[in-house]
């Protein structure tokens, strides 16, 4: 690989001690599940993304690590133990997301909102983004997370227009698109997030599309990181972009209207997150203002 992929490393003691703390509560992350590249940081910081609705997902997407298959049934404890964990780390913003359940009539929507309502009691005050799957498309699902109020609704695109049914093929591009305008639409007030994948076959035009879809959609904060092969039956790496294309990345999100761009080879969806929905409120603070 390029030299530029070179993992950070966070504390080692602090790390340990945020596994503790997850597998003492019983929880999944997808720091562990999807085998991200920045989980050493984020452990060493004391933080985690919480799995949630089990750790077996419905849908086989070819750049995912998460194990797919035949799902568990749905913990109703599960709300309360990641609430319990939240309060153990000290964590103020919380990211949770989930593997995709098309097992369920609500695609999980209501654990997602007994989530968000358990973190709310246990750590008055917790900001709460929540990284949802497309829910096949229901709206009255969609409508269930967002009447819990998180303070950011989060669904990825992952890649480009042309290569969804290679890489997502139980996804759909333009549905991914109506979950954020819907979103939006529904909850003016949450800011919207998506993100985009890179390295797996598309062109940079094909990239500047996607972000153009995203801002025509309303989408305010956009994370762009490099795809990595977690393992030889998926996809394999096209390219391994350059830092520099990936500033460029950020600029072209910028120059769009975008409230916030993380664009990096170790990007992922909840990297910087606080960061970004502070962002996003400043800037829907200027533009109130008309600054």
């Amino acid at each position: 690989m390029p030299p530029w992929l070179r993992v950070k490393i966070g504390k080692a003691h602090q790390g340990h001690s945020t596994r503790a703390v997850v597998a003492g509560c019983g929880l999944h992350t997808v720091c562990q599940e999807a085998r991200c590249p920045n989980i050493g940081e984020c452990y060493g910081h004391g933080t985690a993304t919480f799995l949630i609705l089990g750790r077996i997902c419905t849908r086989d997407c070819r750049f995912c690590a998460v194990e797919h298959g035949r799902p568990e049934p749905v913990d109703p404890d599960e709300p309360e133990r990641v609430a319990r964990a939240v309060e153990e780390l000290g964590l103020d913003f919380i990211v949770v997301t989930s593997v995709t359940r098309d097992d369920l009539l609500d695609g999980g929507a209501g654990q997602f909102a007994a989530t968000i309502e358990a973190l709310r009691r246990r750590v008055p005050g917790a900001l709460v983004e929540v990284l949802i799957p497309d829910f096949r498309g229901n709206e009255e699902a969609l409508r269930t997370v967002l009447d819990a109020r998180p303070a950011v609704l989060n669904h990825n695109i992952e890649t480009v227009r042309r290569l969804q049914r290679e890489i997502r093929p139980a996804a759909d591009y333009e549905r991914s698109l109506w979950v954020l305008r819907r979103a939006g639409e529904l909850a003016p007030d949450i800011p919207t997030k998506s993100g985009i994948i890179v390295g797996l076959g598309e062109t940079d035009e094909e990239i500047r599309e996607a972000m153009e879809d995203l801002r025509g959609v309303g989408c305010e904060i956009l994370t762009i990181g490099q795809y990595l092969r977690p393992t030889r039956r998926h996809t394999p790496v096209r390219r391994y972009v350059p830092p520099e294309q990936f500033d460029a990345y950020r600029r072209w999100g910028e120059e769009m209207g975008f409230a916030f761009v993380a664009s990096g080879p170790f990007v992922r969806s909840s990297y910087r997150a606080a960061e970004a929905y502070a962002a996003a409120m400043k800037h829907r603070r200027a533009m109130a203002a008309g600054e």
